[in-house]
Formats: C-alpha cells, sequence, structure tokens
C-alpha cells in the first residue's frame, strides 16, 4: 500500500528539522520520591547529544523545578497549594534541576544556560525582540538553553488553574507546553516534542462523558492537521503532577502549527523515544499544517498581553472583517481600560464580542478625545487610523 502524502511529509519534516524544542514534563524529569529520575533523563540525554552532534539546535524546555525543591524541604504535597510556598520550592529546586542537568551533559561536553523568563518577556515587544537575540546568540555559540519560568518572581505559572484555560482566560503561558510553544514560536524552529506520561492524543478520555466512535481510543491519534472543537473537548482534564493537561499541550500544538511547524506529543518514559521521533517513525500523536502566521501577527494572537478594549459600530466591525479595512477612530464607539501607543487591545462589536486584536497606535486618552469629537471635524482626526491592518488579527484567525 502506498504512503500517502501527510504521512510523507510528516516523516520528511522530523526527519529534517534542524532547530528543536524539547519539553520535558514533570512526570518525566522526577521520580515518585520527586529527586530526578537519572533512570529517565539519562536516556533522554544521550539523545539529545546525539541530535547535537548530528547538527541540529536544541533548546530544552524543563518542568521539574517545584516538586525537586518540595522533596528536598521535606514538604507534602498538600503544602504546594500555597503560592508563596510553591515558589520557595521553585527557588530550591530550580538549583537543583540545573546542577542535574550539569552533571548529566558534562560528559558530553555540552555547554548549557539557564534561561528564566516571565510574561513580561513576551508581552513586551522590545524584551520579546531582545529574547530572540539572545537565544540565538546562545545557539550560535553551540550552548543549548535550558529554559523554566521564573517561578521565583512570577505567579503566573504557580497560580494557573487548568479550568481557565478552557475559558480563554487572558494568560500568556500558565504551564510550560504553551511557554515551549512560544518559544518555538520566537525561534521560529521546524519542530516542538512535548514528553509527558502518555502515548500521545486518544479518541477516548476518560474524563469526558462523550467519546469519538470513528477508532476504538485504543492507540493515539498519529496526525492532526486541524484542531477542531471535538479535540478540544477530548483534551479537558488536567495531568497527575503537573499543571497543564492535554489541552494545554493542544494548545502548544496549535501555535506550534500556526509558526509553520510540526508538534509532537509522545511518551518520555517510551525507549529511545527522541531517536525514533526524529527518524521519522510514527510515534505518539503529530501535529502539522501547511499554513503559517506570520511573526507579528503571532506574537499578537499568543504572547502579548491585551491592554484594553475598543467598542465599535458595525460599519467597522463589517469593514474589518469583511475586507483589509484599518480601524478608523470614526469606527469606534468607546473605549475601555487604559493602554498607551503599541499595546495590544481587544476589538468588539456594540455587545462587547471581541472579534479582532491589534496593536494601537495612540493612548487610551488620545483615542477617547478622537471619538468624542474634541478636534475639529475639518482636521481630519476623525479619519486617523488606530489600527492599522498590517497589526491586525481577526479571532477567526486565531
Amino acid at each position: 500500500m502506498a504512503i500517502q502524502e501527510p504521512e510523507i511529509e510528516r516523516q520528511k519534516r522530523l526527519r529534517s528539522a534542524q532547530r528543536v524544542v524539547i519539553k520535558l514534563g514533570t512526570s518525566t524529569v522526577t521520580g515518585e520520591g520527586g529527586d530526578v529520575s537519572a533512570e529517565r533523563l539519562g536516556p533522554l540525554v544521550r539523545s539529545i547529544v546525539a541530535l547535537k552532534k548530528a547538527g541540529r539546535q536544541v533548546v530544552l524546555v524543563s518542568s521539574g523545578a517545584v516538586g525537586l525543591g518540595a522533596a528536598r524541604l521535606g514538604l507534602h504535597q498538600s503544602r504546594l497549594k500555597d503560592v508563596v510556598v510553591r515558589q520557595a520550592c521553585a527557588a530550591v529546586g530550580q538549583s537543583l534541576l540545573m546542577h542535574a542537568y550539569e552533571q548529566l551533559f558534562r560528559g558530553d561536553d555540552v555547554k548549557i544556560a539557564q534561561v528564566l523568563l516571565t510574561e513580561d518577556d513576551f508581552t513586551d515587544f522590545r524584551r520579546y525582540t531582545n529574547l530572540r537575540r539572545t537565544m540565538e546568540k546562545l545557539l550560535k555559540l553551540g550552548v543549548m538553553p535550558i529554559i523554566n519560568e521564573n517561578d521565583t518572581v512570577s505567579t503566573s505559572e504557580l497560580e494557573y488553574d487548568q479550568s481557565l484555560a478552557a475559558t480563554n482566560h487572558e494568560r500568556v503561558f500558565g504551564d510550560n507546553d504553551r511557554l515551549a510553544a512560544l518559544v518555538m514560536s520566537k525561534l521560529e524552529a521546524d519542530a516542538l516534542v512535548l514528553l509527558t506520561n502518555v502515548d500521545g492524543m486518544f479518541l477516548h478520555n476518560p474524563n469526558v462523558k462523550q467519546t469519538v466512535s470513528l477508532r476504538d481510543g485504543s492507540e493515539p491519534i498519529p496526525l492532526v492537521e486541524e484542531i477542531t472543537d471535538e479535540l478540544r473537548a477530548l483534551a479537558q482534564g488536567p495531568s497527575a503532577g503537573g499543571r497543564g493537561g492535554m489541552l494545554t499541550k493542544l494548545e502548544a500544538a496549535q501555535i506550534a502549527m500556526q509558526s509553520g511547524g510540526v508538534a509532537v506529543i509522545a511518551n518520555g518514559k517510551s525507549s529511545e523515544i527522541l531517536d525514533r521521533i526524529f527518524a521519522g517513525e510514527q510515534v505518539g500523536t503529530t501535529f502539522m499544517s501547511t499554513s503559517r502566521m506570520a511573526g507579528k501577527r503571532r506574537w499578537i494572537t499568543y504572547a502579548a498581553g491585551v491592554r484594553g478594549r475598543v467598542i465599535v459600530n458595525e460599519g467597522a466591525r463589517d469593514a474589518i472583517m469583511g475586507g483589509k479595512a484599518s480601524l478608523l477612530a470614526s469606527g469606534v464607539v468607546r473605549v475601555e481600560q487604559q493602554f498607551a501607543p503599541l499595546d495590544v487591545v481587544s476589538i468588539a462589536d456594540a455587545e462587547g464580542r471581541e472579534f479582532a486584536r491589534g496593536i494601537v497606535n495612540c493612548a487610551s486618552e488620545e483615542a477617547a478625545r478622537l471619538i468624542e469629537g474634541d478636534f475639529p471635524q475639518q482636521t481630519g482626526e476623525r479619519g486617523r487610523v488606530l489600527v492599522t491592518r498590517d497589526n491586525l488579527v481577526l479571532s477567526e484567525q486565531r
């Protein structure tokens, strides 16, 4: 039987991927006692070394700091419900995590660098750009960045609630799955690999009453080319030991697809899993799309923090949705919340339903004066462009 074209393309992309981001989940990094699992990490490290020796650039995103810190401090899991306790555990565990990686990679002379990130490194476009420069320099020097959220100063991941992800809660990243995808997007990497404690995404989810009857659900879905509402419903439910579940991995995969790359969800405990993935073998679930969103538009969609909202009239909405129109001051009904020039704002209709986001050209105070008619009509100020089309993304494209 001839191999179908999507399968050929999947194999080609993974075999030829030159820049890859690999995310290791807590269940992969730590053992039952909460310590670093050298038994699991050892083979993965050897595979990463092999990838680097083959000429590929590797960026590692690693969870596990909070769990390691809690184990070292002898704290019961129930204590970790307190955010400050989790921050303290992260501070203790991060050094343990990096020491473990240093020991594991030292024998193969792989140089590593710790990179701790906060949401501001993504929401601020200048810092977002600087992040790219720093990462590019590390990779050029042959150094492998090991990334985690800076939990000691940032609470966005520690306070993350899986239920909020399902309601489009405005948070840039609340887990390392999405963080890894945003890093992949910024670096324009070819592949994102999310290693967890399951073999991929299944059509049967014990946390969901309804199941899909296309297959018996005993094997993971091999290839996904479009993320549908049905898949999102299947992905509901957090993972044991970590904050993110399959839903966050699905969101990460969508970012990877919009970046023009591929994403793979696979079991980090499987033998030689990374070797098999990049040899093109069918393992786990691969997400692949032929479409690609431009870099600035990806930042607006996934990384930028929304600072305010503008409500527009029906004419402005129709012009934006139906063509290539920019948002003019004359189409704005009112401004909500404060924002500065070059902030990303939500653009909503009269009922408050968001249909687009964009980078605004002026501050909220000036925008309010424009729409309130404080400028003489003959000056043309009402025709000022508040959001240019190139800086605007429709919700249906996200």
